[in-house]
């Protein structure tokens, strides 16, 4: 039993209270310290997590083999497993967090005021970040290390697929910041299977909790945004569409959406839905499907797509607003490109949309139009990333419009306040 380990004859709430009490005790340490301070205690934690290599695949094995006992689809199971290079991938994360410039203290904007008032605007920490998700066991380390970079402080609580994956991460990076002389409650994992433990942090553990962040399907998500009593920021499911227009480039086109679909079907930005302008589709569509099908994808089409690609099976209106996470995909063929934009309109849920063409001003209209998270030009949705984004790691790819949107890193996790300077001014 580790040091944050729960036991069965404690009290639930007052466990869950004291640590937000612990969190909030660590964040205001954190938030003080040095950007020096965070990108050590980041650097050995990354040590830390290759060190407990041996451990946490030990760990991940029993937690696939109770889960395969289980039946979890395909998806819930590559979400879930780990082995060497996926671990070494999650300490290469925490080490590409540490070298990111450290948001806290930065100058956002800076005026005076006629009266000779010198406002600033900074960032500073949210404070204490309440992330609960799934199943998988690598978004342990990147909301740690990414609440660490921007001086806050994280209680994870992970699905109950990934405990003995996720409690073997936390304990290697629980270790590491102690090593360092960082607060270790900086990074505490609700070591309780119990649900309740997730209503305890929507309430806000007494005001030690400041922001939730879920991850995971709708129902979680619809969960936390019905149930919190403080703000979230919000990852619903990707139903990433990809358009391939009149002027698309036949072999991007066939490249793109392959690798869109086909390179990790169980992560959010794979695409699940195809929409081919009919000026094209009968070229370009039984590539794309000779493609697609030949990686193993089943095809799921419209009239219009079946007729150009009979081995297609018939598409059901359900096809449209489901997200596979797995090897299907919806195809349909549309009129033009505002029936495409109107499509994506219709059933996108906000995350991560693509277009395949070498018109620049259809391009141009797409990005004008379409109002997702993410939107891409004759590049895979696979990007939707925030590691590809240059930001080391991400906690999720935020859908809705409030503060943050798109991929949610270290910037992301922070709020601002006011510095004011004055030479003796007075209001009259």
């Amino acid at each position: 039993m580790t040091d944050t380990m729960i036991a069965d004859t404690v009290d639930l709430a007052e466990t869950m209270l004291d640590m937000g009490r612990r969190a909030r005790a660590a964040s205001r340490k954190l938030g003080q310290m040095t950007p020096a301070d965070r990108t050590r205690g980041l650097q050995a934690v990354a040590a830390a997590i290759r060190a407990s290599a041996s451990k946490v695949l030990a760990a991940n094995a029993q937690d696939m083999d109770a889960a395969e006992a289980k039946g979890l689809d395909a998806a819930m199971l590559d979400r879930l497993a780990l082995d060497a290079a996926r671990l070494e991938g999650i300490a290469s994360s925490v080490e590409a967090v540490a070298g990111l410039p450290d948001p806290i203290g930065k100058e956002l904007a800076r005026w005076e005021r006629p009266n000779g008032l010198d406002i600033v605007r900074i960032a500073v920490p949210l404070g204490v970040i309440g992330i609960i998700y799934e199943s998988r066991p690598n978004v342990t380390a990147d909301a740690g290390a990414l609440c660490l970079r921007s001086g806050n402080a994280a209680i994870l609580r992970c699905g109950s697929e990934s405990t003995h994956s996720s409690r073997a991460i936390i304990d290697a990076m629980r270790g590491a910041l102690k090593a360092e002389g960082l607060p270790e409650d900086a990074v505490q994992l609700v070591m309780t299977t119990d649900r309740a433990a997730v209503g305890h942090m929507l309430a806000g553990l007494e005001g030690n909790v400041d922001v939730i962040v879920p991850r995971g399907g709708r129902s979680l998500v619809e969960r936390v945004q019905k149930d919190a009593r403080v703000p979230v920021i919000g990852h619903l499911e990707g139903l990433c569409h990809v358009i391939v227009d009149k002027a698309a480039d036949p072999e991007k086109a066939v490249s793109i959406v392959v690798n869109a679909k086909m390179r990790r079907t169980g992560i959010c930005g794979s695409a699940e839905t195809l929409l081919v302008d009919a000026a094209v589709a009968d070229d370009v569509l039984p590539k794309i499907a000779a493609g697609l099908l030949e990686a193993g994808c089943e095809l799921r089409g419209d009239d219009r797509a079946r007729a150009i690609v009979p081995k297609m099976i018939e598409a059901t209106e359900a096809d449209w607003s489901t997200e596979y996470l797995a090897p299907i995909l919806a195809v349909a063929v549309v009129d033009d490109l505002s029936a495409a934009l109107a499509h994506i309109g219709s059933w996108s849920s906000g995350h991560t949309e693509c277009i395949i063409t070498e018109d620049s001003d259809a391009a141009d209209r797409f990005f004008a139009t379409v109002d997702s998270a993410i939107l891409l030009h004759n590049a895979s949705t696979q990007f939707a990333d925030g590691g590809e984004f240059g930001m080391g790691a991400e906690i999720g790819i935020a859908t809705g419009r409030i503060h943050a949107r798109g991929p949610v890193g270290a910037e992301q996790l922070t709020t601002y306040k006011y510095i004011v300077r004055g030479t003796g001014q007075v209001r009259p």
